[in-house]
């Protein structure tokens, strides 16, 4: 075998070039040598050769260099990518860094008057993932895009990326738990799930749904006036977010587990119902209902009114009406006239909802009320001189705090100056009944409004005594989910 060593090779003066070998030859370069190329390298037979620009563009304007390639991010907002000058077998590639252009579109715009597929026109890039490779042909078809993915070829996430909408709703990390997320919505706005886990298990959501509290109505003379159910408490709980959940977690029953996709989930937050004027004397309000996730939790009942209660859509009017937990009937009427409002109104499974209590059955002056419903408890019902205290409401840790929802509203007590008690409003912002024993037999004194409902727990107003009945307590939201 022959063999040249050489240091250099140089051409002929004057004939500008050098030939290595005959047509036919084959030159082997072997293992673990460098070849450096100092000049230009033509005649290789490729043309629309990229090389990546690693340096990521961001939002703005740029004009882009043939033959290179940029990654487009457009998570700060939107790029416009001029192109260069055209020249036959020029190339520039474009691609979605952070996988948002189909939020935050990319434009594309050509040199002048050259063309992009053949249109004098520019390109919007709106595809979330989408890279693009385009060649410069000649002056009819200009820019022609010769590779296009439209496919977003990323890692699946584990977990559930979302955000939240809206006025004073929230999101944060669980204190209790560092993998769990806690949206809060105190009104509407939207749970909006981004992307979605591979695995379903991880894309099984807890929540709890309260709606808005019923109103309690107001008192007439010794007539006292009904305590508001509390709206209706709706909870599941899922097995990849722990905590302590109340008694009324729906998990056992399958039509009540969420498991999310990417999208977004309206969340819709109910108020509480107005309490019943005294002038005249009136029933409380419905509380509003909540919804999220297709299923609705029920606003809390009104109270049944006093003997001269007007406008309401029961007959008799001391009757408590029937909602998520039932309103407690008013005093002052014979029985079943004064009798507390259903409770979990209309039906699911667990109870989202108890039963009013009914109202005093009894000859002035002592005509006590029904207590409004809660989440686990009905509200008592008047004895003797005594109101019903408003129903219990439910206990749970959804938030990483154990916190109650749901109390019913308790009612206002008889006007025997002395002598009975008004209702207590249940655990989870149920509002009092009107208190003190001020007034003397008859009705006189001052007018004793009740208590409203706690904001964002669903509780019941309490009921007056010669007085306003107190406003339901608005509703809340929460969703718990796995995050990482």
């Amino acid at each position: 075998m022959s063999e040249i060593k050489v240091n250099k090779i140089t051409p002929r003066v004057a004939c500008g070039t050098t030939q290595l070998g005959d047509s036919g030859d084959t030159f082997t370069i072997p293992s673990g040598a460098t070849i450096t190329n100092s000049g230009t390298a033509s005649g290789f037979g490729a043309t629309g050769e990229t090389s990546w620009d690693t340096t990521v563009k961001t939002t703005g304007t740029f004009t882009a260099t043939a033959g290179v390639g940029y990654f487009l991010n457009t998570t700060g907002g939107v790029i416009t990518v001029n192109l260069p000058v055209g020249a036959a077998g020029s190339s520039v590639a474009l691609a979605d860094y952070a996988g948002t252009w189909q939020t935050s579109n990319v434009t594309v715009a050509a040199n002048g008057t050259e063309k992009i597929g053949g249109v004098d026109a520019d390109v919007t890039l709106s595809t979330e993932g989408q890279s693009v490779t385009f060649v410069y042909i000649d002056g009819t078809q200009g820019w022609v895009n010769v590779l296009d993915s439209t496919s977003n070829v990323r890692g699946l996430t584990p977990f559930i990326h979302a955000t939240v909408s809206g006025a004073c709703n929230t999101l944060s990390t669980a204190p209790d738990c560092a993998n769990t997320k806690i949206a809060t919505f105190l009104g509407p706005g939207t749970f909006c799930v981004s992307a979605a886990s591979p695995c379903a298990a991880n894309n099984s959501v807890s929540y709890m749904l309260v709606a808005g509290g019923g109103g309690g109505s107001s008192g007439s003379g010794c007539d006292a006036g009904g305590g508001g159910g509390a709206g209706g408490f709706r909870e599941t709980k899922s097995p990849v977010t722990p905590y302590t959940a109340s008694p009324l977690d729906g998990y056992a029953t399958p039509t009540n587990r969420i498991t999310v996709t990417a999208t977004g989930y309206p969340i819709s937050v109910g108020g509480g119902g107005p309490g019943g004027p005294r002038t005249p004397a009136v029933v409380g309000t419905q509380g509003t209902d909540t919804t999220g996730f297709g299923l609705t939790a029920a606003g809390g009942g009104f109270a049944g009114g006093a003997c001269g209660a007007t406008t309401s859509p029961l007959s008799p009017a001391r009757i408590g009406a029937p909602g998520g937990a039932g309103g407690g009937g008013a005093g002052g009427s014979a029985s079943p006239l004064n009798v507390g409002g259903t409770g979990n109104t209309p039906p699911v499974t667990p109870a989202q909802g108890f039963n009013g209590g009914h109202g005093y059955t009894g000859a002035p002056p002592d005509r006590p009320a029904g207590g409004g419903g809660g989440a686990t408890a009905a509200g008592g019902c008047a004895a003797g001189p005594v109101s019903g205290n408003g129903g219990a409401g439910a206990t749970t840790s959804i938030s990483a705090t154990p916190t109650a929802y749901a109390g019913g509203g308790g009612a206002a007590r008889g006007c025997t100056a002395g002598v009975g008690a008004p209702g207590s409003g249940g655990t989870g912002g149920g509002g009092a009944g009107a208190g003190p024993p001020s007034s003397p037999p008859g009705g006189g004194g001052s007018p004793l409004p009740g208590t409203v409902g706690t904001v964002n727990t669903g509780g019941g107003g309490g009921g007056g005594n010669a007085g306003n009945g107190g406003a339901g307590g608005s509703g809340i939201v929460i969703i718990r989910y796995k995050f990482q």
